[in-house]
């Protein structure tokens, strides 16, 4: 009878591995141990150890469920028995391969399902997967590696589980393991480094486990905080500090922000908007108003700091709310601009230290330049200035109306008191002409209405004309008071922004800033970019720096800005609006209006670092030609001793064979002369290749390489170049299936016998280079590997330099030509060359070469067994399957 109790759910403890091979198998087996040494009953539903000894190993002394056999397209195939492990009922289970696709026949389709089974039923379950085989990861990595897995497993089902660890190894040292068999037989260990085992893939597959393991920690810390009641903020909490400008382009900023908090659990989002403390920031008050309601409908909160210092009281803000990341937008400064400072964000980034994360989120609203706050007397505002004189002219006789009707009867001395808090009121409203008008019209409607006599013009009592008079006086104080302040504000606001661009300016000449960060391909010279800087500050049409040689020399342009038609006008000084001399012969002319006094303060500023920044791009020229004839010298220098040595060794010893063969006192015999006819043939040979290597090698300076593409198979030029390698010092491994690749048929048969010659110059005796061909997405890559010493990572890019030749290379090496011949023949048919460490010791060349448009990789369809990346097996059938690597 039923007691009608129901079973505990088993626990599931997950393994997730950053890459295949990485060491999950062994991990589940050494952990099944563990809890046997502990007394707990374990059994091995499933565990595949793929012929690895160190896995096959660590099953001995586990008690294995026997599999169930299955017979499927007359293969007899083996899957875990769920009815025999639920029947045993261990405490605990290891199940491999989470993400499994079983057998047609099998009970369950996955054997996530068969896991979900033996949970529910009271067993605790121990299970590896993949990162690669989440279901939501699928496009992704893909998009990474150029395969598509077919085997995947729901992202809920991993989460559901109570424990994950993240099994990980670097891709060196997987790489190595891999190259020495301990993942994959041999034969299948170089179509796995070169295809789904690349250094790239495997740093962006790890780079995934990290990141989605981070996650699922987010969400125990947040499971944890509500089990324990804990409200208060931890700096584990991810807050987000949107940095807002008043610009269109805080919405993108905001929803930006917003997806990112979506990423992790409990996250904040804080939008805040500085304004300077002299309220003279552009701002909209309206799209202010907009961005508001948007964080605050997206769930964050709107905050409103002021602060003179907007990068300081951004991070002091940030800091003090304990966030995590701060977004910002991209600077709507053009790229010239960097020229005179980095801008707030880059200030922001260089100071948030190692607790800020800074993100720079780009947007619509670019080339906002700024400029100097124009010279208004006040800046009180239109509305301020109209309301001040709706008060100087309307309240007066409102006030005078009021008082005679209710005769109140107060004193003339508080009739004062009233119509001077009217006019004060002016003067703050509207400034000094307003409460001028206000301080007119009070006195007349005191001195004919208030004075006796009243209702004439004239006053009998002299108190009387005391009173009126100390009235205006006080009313014009009050007025001359609040208009000194609006322009007292007004200059502070412009000597600031003077002194900021200054300051600036001294500190781009310092750090010689001028001539970087606006040489960019399409951003103009440095010089263009200050002078543009100069017509945009002050509103200029042109813009031109005018020198001469000496005062009796004529004016020459050294670099102008602005209209065509005012450029044409700017030839000599007195054509411009306003000059600034920059010494005895150089004019920095402006052409638009004249500027006034005030503004000629900066404007010497600018001239002097525009006579700067021409000096420095100057000298920067004359510092590239110094190169360029150093470069040119030390070629020649280096192709005079080649030709000295190198080329005179096979010259040599052609010689002494014509000369022994012309000899006529020496009978040669025939296998004497066959002899010295091969050293004339071989000589010959190496003669042909040098002459031949510095030919190219020239053409390439020159730049004269104009290849012709075609679409052609690599079985038609590989074998080719292998003709000047002795036989049998290399195999080729070239797939039938690759796709066509368009290419220079020459420039790529000189390269590939370049790439083997210097294989096989540094390969030992008995280990024959390989070459071999694969092909990944829109790629194909050839690959040619030695088993030589290889080469330091810090001299892997010397070697592709003309005329090098690594310490220990042979005798009778070359001049050191091929490698630098190969890289330029590879990237003028649009490739790259590079160079790669061998996994055991030696040198990959990796020449990759664009595949022929229209024509894909040949991917034939994978086993219903095996669950292999089909990419993998159409690259090559003997690659191994990364989904069952287990260990």
């Amino acid at each position: 009878m039923s007691s009608g109790v129901q079973p505990r759910r088993g626990r599931l403890r997950v393994f997730l591995g950053a890459a295949p091979g990485v060491g999950k198998t062994y991990a589940v087996l050494s952990e099944a141990h563990r809890r046997v040494e502990r007394g707990t009953d374990v059994v091995v539903g499933f565990v595949e150890h793929h012929d690895r000894p160190r896995t096959e190993v660590l099953l001995h002394g586990l008690e294995q469920v026997p599999r169930r056999e299955i017979t499927y397209r007359g293969a007899v195939l083996t899957e875990m028995d769920t009815d025999a492990v639920l029947a045993r009922r261990p405490a605990v289970a290891v199940v491999d391969e989470l993400a499994h696709t079983n057998v047609p026949g099998s009970r369950n389709h996955k054997r996530w399902q068969d896991v979900e089974e033996l949970l529910a039923a009271g067993v605790d379950v121990v299970s590896t997967v993949n990162i690669q085989h989440l279901e939501s990861l699928g496009d992704v990595v893909e998009s990474i590696t150029g395969v598509r897995q077919r085997e995947t497993v729901p992202d809920e089902v991993v989460r559901r589980a109570d424990q994950i660890e993240l099994v990980d190894m670097s891709p060196q040292s997987l790489r190595r393991r891999m190259a020495h068999g301990n993942i994959y037989a041999p034969d299948k260990v170089d179509a796995a480094l070169s295809n789904y085992f690349r250094p790239g893939n495997l740093t962006a597959l790890r780079e995934l486990a990290l990141l989605w393991t981070a996650d699922r920690v987010d969400e125990y810390l947040q499971q944890y905080r509500s089990e324990h009641r804990i409200r208060s903020t931890w700096q584990a909490r991810e807050r987000i500090v949107v940095g807002l400008t008043g610009g269109p382009e805080g919405r993108t900023l905001i929803r930006r922000a917003s997806r990112m908090a979506a990423k992790g659990s409990g996250s904040e989002i804080l939008a805040v908007h500085i304004s300077r403390a002299d309220g003279l920031t552009s701002a909209s008050p309206q799209e202010l108003a907009v961005q508001r309601t948007l964080v605050e409908d997206l769930g964050g909160t709107y905050h409103h700091v002021i602060g003179d210092d907007i990068p300081q009281a951004l991070l002091e803000f940030a800091r003090g709310v304990n966030a995590t990341q701060i977004v910002l937008g991209s600077s709507r400064r053009k790229a010239w601009q960097y020229v005179f400072g980095p801008g707030v964000g880059a200030t922001v980034a260089r100071d948030s230290g190692p607790d800020l994360d800074v993100h720079i989120v780009t947007h619509e609203e670019v080339a906002k330049g700024r400029g100097l706050p124009g010279a208004r007397a006040a800046r009180l505002g239109t509305a301020r200035v109209v309301a001040g004189w709706l008060t100087a002219f309307g309240a007066p006789p409102l006030l005078t109306f009021l008082m005679l009707a209710s005769d109140p009867g107060i004193g003339f001395a508080n009739d004062v008191l009233l119509f001077l808090v009217l006019t004060v009121a002016a003067g703050m409203v509207g400034g000094l002409l307003p409460a001028l008008a206000s301080a007119t019209v009070c006195s007349a409607l005191l001195n004919f209405y208030f004075t006796d006599p009243v209702r004439t013009w004239t006053i009998s009592d002299g108190r009387n004309v005391v009173s009126i008079a100390v009235f205006f006086g006080v009313a014009v104080a009050v007025a001359s008071v609040v208009d000194l302040a609006a322009r007292r504000t007004q200059q502070a606001a412009r000597l600031r922004a003077e002194s900021e661009i200054l300051s600036v300016l001294a500190g781009s000449v310092l750090r010689g800033e001028a001539q970087h960060g606006t040489g960019a391909p399409g951003s103009g010279s440095s010089l263009e970019a200050l002078l543009e800087r100069v017509r945009e500050t002050f509103a200029m049409d042109c813009v031109a720096l005018l020198e001469r040689a000496d005062e009796r020399a004529a004016w020459t342009c050294a670099g102008s800005v602005g209209t065509t038609e005012s450029d044409k006008r700017l030839a000599l000084p007195e054509h411009g609006d306003t000059d600034m001399p920059v010494g005895d012969n150089m004019m920095l002319v402006l052409s638009g209006r004249v500027l006034p006094a005030e503004d000629r303060r900066v404007l010497a500023a600018f001239a002097a670092q525009a006579a700067g920044v021409l000096d420095r791009q100057r000298l920067l020229g004359e510092a590239e030609q110094a190169r360029e004839l150093a470069e040119g010298n030390r070629i020649r220098t280096a192709l005079l001793a080649a030709v000295s040595h190198d080329l005179r060794t096979p010259l040599a010893a052609i010689k002494a064979s014509v000369s022994s063969l012309r000899s006529g006192d020496v009978e040669w015999s025939a296998e004497d002369e066959a002899e010295l006819l091969g050293a004339i043939e071989e000589g010959a040979d190496k003669l042909d290749n040098l002459v031949g290597n510095l030919l190219d090698m020239s053409r390439l300076q020159t730049g004269t390489v104009k290849p012709h593409i075609k679409d052609i198979s690599l079985e038609e030029v590989v074998p080719k170049a292998l003709g000047s390698v002795p036989e049998g010092s290399v195999r080729l491994a070239v797939a039938e299936a690759l796709p066509l690749v368009a290419v220079d048929p020459g420039l790529l048969e000189r390269t590939v016998a370049n790439l083997v010659e210097n294989a096989v110059k540094y390969s030992p005796d008995g280990k024959k280079v390989l070459v071999r061909a694969s092909a990944l997405a829109d790629r194909v890559e050839v690959r040619v590997t030695d088993r030589g010493p290889g080469v330091p990572d810090s001299d892997k890019d010397r070697i592709f330099e003309p005329f090098q030749r690594y310490g220990d290379a042979p005798g009778g090496a070359g001049v050191g030509l091929g490698l630098a011949v190969a890289r330029g023949f590879a990237e003028a048919m649009g490739g790259t060359l590079e160079a790669e460490d061998t996994p055991g010791g030696g040198m990959t060349m990796v020449l990759t070469l664009c595949a022929a448009h229209g024509r894909g990789p040949v991917r034939p369809r994978p086993s219903a067994r095996t669950g292999a990346p089909p990419g993998l097996q159409a690259q090559q059938q003997s690659q191994p399957q990364p989904q069952r690597s287990g260990a």
